[in-house]
Order: structure tokens, then sequence, then C-alpha cells
């Protein structure tokens, strides 16, 4: 197991289920229905197919075995605003390949930020991970999950404040797979 894929097990299992960030994410994750692909690339073109590799084999495996996918990149796109624009780029390969409606990308990174909030507010932690991550999702699988759920509109919200809850050296802690001081 490469060092990136040991830090995102520990971040998956310690922050978004240990902290139920989200709260989807437990059954698959039990069930070893989620998938950590790790592209050693450092270029775009290299990001770029392991992506393409990754939309094919969800696709073309049963939701009962591979229920979701992260990739990781842990060699590449340290800059946040250079993984936004590739992120621009898988997403708009998603939509040429018509896949809008069928699958989607939910974005991680060490210095996520939303533009909406302050940059030393805690609430970018909910999408902070140790190495960047573009996480493919079936809108299938997301639509039963919401409409399990009593108010979904409020899981945001409240990510965001327990974030501000835990404190930064706590955060960094989950993040980093470490047992929190």
């Amino acid at each position: 197991m490469s060092d990136a894929e040991e830090q995102l097990r520990r971040w998956v299992e310690r922050l978004v289920i240990g902290e139920r960030l989200c709260p989807f994410a437990s059954a698959p994750w039990a069930t070893g229905r989620v998938r950590i692909a790790v592209c050693e690339a450092a270029d775009d073109d290299g990001i770029y197919r392991a992506f393409l590799e990754e939309v094919e084999r969800l696709l073309a495996t049963d939701p009962a075995e591979l229920e979701t996918t992260l990739l990781a990149v842990p060699d590449a796109l340290g800059d946040f605003a250079d993984y936004l624009d590739m992120l621009a780029v898988l997403e708009q390969a998603l939509a040429e390949a018509g896949l809008e409606g069928v699958l989607q990308i939910a974005s991680f990174h060490p210095d996520y930020r939303f533009a909406d909030e302050a940059a030393d507010d805690h609430s970018h932690w909910t999408n902070r991970a140790p190495v960047p991550v573009f996480h493919l999702l079936r809108e299938d699988s997301i639509g039963r999950a919401v409409a399990s759920l009593e108010d979904p509109d409020a899981i945001p919200r409240r990510n965001r404040e327990r974030m501000r809850e835990l404190g930064i050296a706590r955060l960094r802690a989950l993040r980093d797979g470490r047992e929190p001081g």
C-alpha cells in the first residue's frame, strides 16, 4: 500500500466517517466498495488518462462491488489553483462523454478553500485531504442516499460548524491520520 493510500484510508476512517462528515460513506467503506486509486503521474496528461481509466472501471463495475472511487494525485497539483484547473478539465470530460447525471466529482485538496469563507475559517477542512483527490461518485447512489435523509441540505452547514468546533490542531491530526492530542 502506498503512503498516499494509507494516508487517505486514515483520513476517511478518522475524519470523513469518524466525524460523520459524509453520512453516506460508512456503508460502502465497511463493505469494501470504495476504491482508492493512486495516480503517480506528475503531469496533466497522465492525470487525465488515469481519471478516464477510473471512470471506465467505475462504469463497468456493478455498484454492489464498487460504489465509488477516490483518485489520489500525490505527486502533482499541490497548488490549489492548478488543482481547480484540472478539476474543470475533468468535469468537462464527463460532460463531453455524456456522463452528467451519471457521475460527479467531489473535490478534496490539502489547501482547499471555499471562495465565500475567510481564509482562516476552519470550514475549509470539510474538503481538505492529505493529498489532492478527485472523488468519483455515482449520481444514482447520491440520489438514493439523499432521499433517505430527513434534511440533506443541513449536511454542509453542520459539517462547517463541526470543523469550527474541532479546532485547527485536531483537524490537522485527523487529516494527517494521527491521533489527536
